[in-house]
């Protein structure tokens, strides 16, 4: 749509005539510090509180009929981000009705963040959740992993209040609390037998089996059905790097040997054909070839059967952090569509934040169903970095999620004040 003029103006004249930068402290120093039992914390807390209010009036005197609302923008974007917010706007007519959220490297990050959700992005979550805007918690965690974090940062009335989603392990279940018979759904109960096992193949041999480099340096993750294998050492170390490159190049191949026992015909070198079919990943590629594995075999040589399997399951590779078998029916876009028909939303516009290919698939998926758009930290998967770039360009540094949550509310603030102008 075309926005009126008038609200570019409007802004230009916003953050030329008011101090936002002095109004914005105020703002956030009254939601993120709020007052303790302490006499001279609490007076502090109510200077700041006052004079939030009188520069607010300020505003609200100054732009007649929209005034409390260009207040509001002025007190919690800084001017590219409301700026930014109106371009979305104009470029989508409509607002974000519900977050779809990776946590780890894109909520918090083990660099930047001590692998902590930052307080101002938690608090922004709570803003969205009391504007009645539903949450997607998208992860490839465990499902008590990440109950446990999520409860700890946003409260356990939050978590459980039948507007939160939680999408785990990369879309084998949704929790949806409040949601009776659908709190809970299993989506891999719904793969045929001979998916199922592979996946319990690998299981029962990946430790058991594994040389030494890999069986005495990793843990097998508590999944209830990825196949997750992760560092004993600490993530993104270089020791860690180097046990989950090793990990790769052994469950490449143990995925090929435990697909061959599902098929009745002979196949002659299944761990060749798993690592030339898993090789067209070129970080999974680059990590093959730095062990001195080929990825020469001809797939098409291999029986149907095989392929057929084969084709069904995907290895994920997060350096330094994690090697695991997924399933290819089950990723995180499947999970995320569940967890919209169990939280009611028949015409979804999210916002979709992540880092790795599991989180491009969310990007595509709504992208192509126009369904809404996609942020990234700097440090994501180049394909993802390409997509998020080539749409809006929500990249953001890491640990700064809040930027793009700010902008993200600043359209809803953008609609009201269309909604005023009418």
């Amino acid at each position: 749509m075309d926005i009126d003029m008038e609200q570019y103006d409007q802004l230009y004249r916003l953050y030329k005539s008011v101090d936002t930068t002095t109004l914005r402290g105020y703002q956030e120093f009254v939601d993120l510090f709020p007052p303790l039992s302490s006499t001279v914390a609490l007076e502090q807390w109510e200077t700041a509180s006052d004079r939030l209010d009188a520069l607010k009036s300020d505003i609200t005197a100054e732009f007649p009929g929209t005034g409390e609302t260009y207040a509001e923008i002025a007190a919690r974007l800084t001017r590219d981000e409301a700026f930014t917010a109106l371009d979305l706007y104009s470029k989508y007519d409509r607002s974000v009705n519900v977050l779809v959220l990776d946590v780890d490297e894109t909520l918090r990050s083990a660099g930047d963040t001590d692998n902590e959700i930052p307080r101002d992005t938690l608090y922004l979550l709570t803003q969205f959740h009391e504007a009645g805007v539903p949450i997607v918690v998208c992860t490839g965690q465990t499902l008590e992993n990440v109950k446990g974090f999520m409860i700890q940062g946003l409260g356990n009335d939050l978590v459980s209040s039948g507007q939160m989603s939680i999408v785990y392990e990369s879309g084998n279940g949704v929790f949806t609390p409040k949601h009776s018979e659908d709190t809970k759904r299993l989506l891999y109960e719904r793969l045929d037998n001979a998916v199922v096992d592979v996946f319990e193949t690998v299981r029962r041999r990946v430790l058991s089996e594994a040389p030494e480099a890999v069986g005495k340096r990793c843990h097998l993750q508590g999944n209830e059905f990825n196949v997750t294998l992760k560092p004993n050492a600490e993530v993104g170390s270089d020791n860690a790097v180097e046990i989950i490159d090793e990990s790769l190049r052994y469950l490449c191949g143990l995925v090929g040997d435990a697909i061959a026992t599902q098929v009745d015909d002979a196949v002659d070198d299944p761990a060749g054909y798993a690592r030339a079919y898993f090789s067209r990943d070129p970080e999974i590629l680059d990590v093959l070839e730095a062990g001195d594995l080929s990825t020469d075999a001809d797939i098409d040589d291999a029986p149907t059967a095989f392929r057929d399997i084969l084709e069904r399951v995907d290895l994920g590779y997060y350096e330094g952090d994690a090697a695991e078998l997924v399933s290819l029916e089950l990723d995180k876009s499947a999970g995320v569509e569940e967890a919209f028909d169990v939280l009611g939303i028949d015409d979804p516009f999210a916002l979709v934040m992540g880092d790795s290919k599991s989180d491009l698939r969310v990007m595509r998926w709504v992208d192509k169903n126009d369904a809404g758009i996609a942020a990234a930290p700097a440090h994501s998967s180049p394909d993802v970095l390409d997509h998020v770039s080539s749409r809006d360009d929500l990249v953001y540094e890491a640990g700064d999620a809040s930027t793009v949550l700010r902008t993200i509310y600043g359209i809803s603030l953008v609609e009201q004040l269309d909604e005023q102008g009418e």
